[in-house]
């Protein structure tokens, strides 16, 4: 979910570093996107915390950098005083951790949904395009966390945010691999990876020359050229 040196265009849905290996990997451990919560207003009042504060890490990580954040102007951004904060996370690391890993799943959840809902290929991959523009339209500031702050994270948050982003660009190869049949999926992942490096790299790129671009117009520009970047065939070597 990046960072802020000019994002690269290079990882699957965010800007993480993906493991060498390709394959999907079991180890997304199926968390759901958000956690249950139960009714209580207590309980509810106590996510809605644990939310402001992951909205103002995402915003306070991408603007000044991780190493450069306390807890201090974390609760301060999120109206709580900085040992507040460990009522809700063991440590910054941990913010980070649950930002990312969340938005992971997130990604993962609703490409899931695309490929249960939509049997036409080809309707599957505009909606995976649509679902990915619309998160990097909405999400510019964690796509900067993760580009530069990704080596923060624990080991054990990095494995699981690898894991639950390789299963998502898995996703996209399934389908791509239908709309190109007999394409080696080394191919097709680098066609999903160039698309992600494109969509998530726009709306930084142009918000960091000064002009921010409305997502009314981004939205349908940047949803035309990723399907045109899918969908081209490969001219035969001569």
């Amino acid at each position: 979910m990046p960072t802020t040196r000019p994002v690269k265009p290079s990882a699957p849905a965010l800007a993480a570093q993906p493991d060498s290996a390709a394959q999907p990997d079991s180890a997304t451990r199926a968390a759901p996107a958000t956690q249950s919560v139960a009714g209580t207003p207590r309980s509810q009042a106590k996510e809605n915390r644990r939310q402001a504060l992951l909205t103002a890490a995402a915003a306070l990580f991408a603007l000044h950098g991780f190493n450069r954040v306390s807890l201090e102007d974390l609760g301060a951004a999120a109206g709580v005083s900085g040992p507040a904060v460990y009522r809700h996370f063991q440590g910054k690391q941990a913010v980070l951790g649950d930002l990312l890993l969340t938005v992971s799943r997130e990604l993962l959840d609703g490409g899931r949904r695309v490929i249960a809902e939509t049997t036409d290929p080809l309707a599957a991959l505009r909606r995976l395009v649509g679902f990915q523009v619309e998160f990097a339209l909405g999400k510019p500031d964690v796509i900067r966390v993760q580009d530069r702050d990704f080596s923060n994270l624990s080991q054990k948050d990095q494995s699981e945010v690898r894991a639950l982003q390789r299963n998502y660009v898995e996703i996209w190869v399934e389908v791509l691999a239908l709309l190109h049949p007999g394409t080696d999926a080394v191919e097709l992942r680098m066609r999903a990876h160039a698309t992600f490096g494109l969509i998530n790299s726009t709306p930084h790129s142009v918000r960091n020359h000064g002009r921010k671009i409305a997502p009314k117009t981004a939205r349908p520009l940047l949803e035309s050229m990723a399907l045109a970047a899918l969908t081209v065939n490969v001219p035969p070597a001569p």
